[in-house]
């Protein structure tokens, strides 16, 4: 059924015309001095709590009993249990939706077709922990045996905006690092103003392709290594200053 001949979004859509006009924010504080605690929730985490608050969208609890009746006929609860027990939800690529494995610091067993995926999300994380501290703390040497001061990641889509927003979240804990440059655009300036104000001997560039045949990063990972080989001048070299991120080994 499509989402709109669905009954619980023509009460919804009824109630909006008839009272949305009316929903005043400083007026259902005013009125209810519980609103926050009654559209807010919090979620213990073992990092401290993480809180949600919702009170200042324009819903009330009649809005709220009906978003929440629209989700439950919409099958969003069956949507979600497939996808915590490993089912193959997405359907375009025919594999299970695993962002929660990497979530699940308890290390709760995820089965996929009977197997726990956790010890090697746990190994893929362990191996990137060790990468990370290798290149922070200078011990990965570039071709002159320079340490790394700038690390560029060349990637599109989730493989660019993901790593930029997390490194802009978390820049204030970031001391002591690398420069973190992202380079997206096919259009050459791109890479090209990035590139200047960079030194061959201490950068690496982190190639970013779930598959490895997205052209517009290939295009710009082959751009970089020119760059990178006019100055080292050896193609052994290359190996010190790329590394893929990849599913495609």
């Amino acid at each position: 059924m499509a989402l709109t001949s669905d009954p619980n979004y023509k009460k919804l859509e009824q109630w909006y015309k008839a009272n949305a006009g009316s929903l005043n924010m400083r007026a259902m504080f005013d009125a209810d001095k519980d609103r926050f605690s009654k559209f807010s929730t919090t979620v213990a985490t073992d990092d401290g709590d993480i809180l949600l608050d919702y009170s200042k969208n324009l819903i009330n609890q009649e809005v709220m009993a009906m978003l929440l009746a629209m989700a439950k006929s919409r099958g969003v609860e069956e949507a979600r249990e497939k996808m915590f027990s490993g089912e193959k939800i997405n359907f375009t690529e025919g594999r299970a939706v695993l962002h929660i494995a990497l979530r699940n610091r308890s290390n709760t067993p995820i089965n996929v077709e009977g197997k726990d995926v956790m010890p090697e999300v746990n190994r893929v994380l362990e191996k990137m922990k060790a990468f990370c501290h290798k290149v922070r703390s200078g011990e990965w040497k570039g071709f002159s045996g320079k340490s790394i001061t700038d690390v560029v990641n060349i990637g599109i889509g989730g493989s660019d905006l993901g790593p930029l927003m997390v490194t802009e979240a978390l820049k204030p804990y970031s001391a002591g690092g690398p420069n973190v440059w992202f380079v997206s655009n096919i259009d050459g300036t791109h890479m090209a103003k990035t590139l200047a104000q960079l030194n061959a001997e201490t950068t690496l560039f982190i190639i970013a392709s779930k598959t490895f045949t997205t052209q517009e990063t290939i295009t710009n990972a082959e751009s970089a290594r020119e760059w990178f080989l006019k100055a080292a001048n050896d193609k052994s070299a290359v190996a010190k200053h790329f590394v893929a991120l990849s599913t495609n080994a």
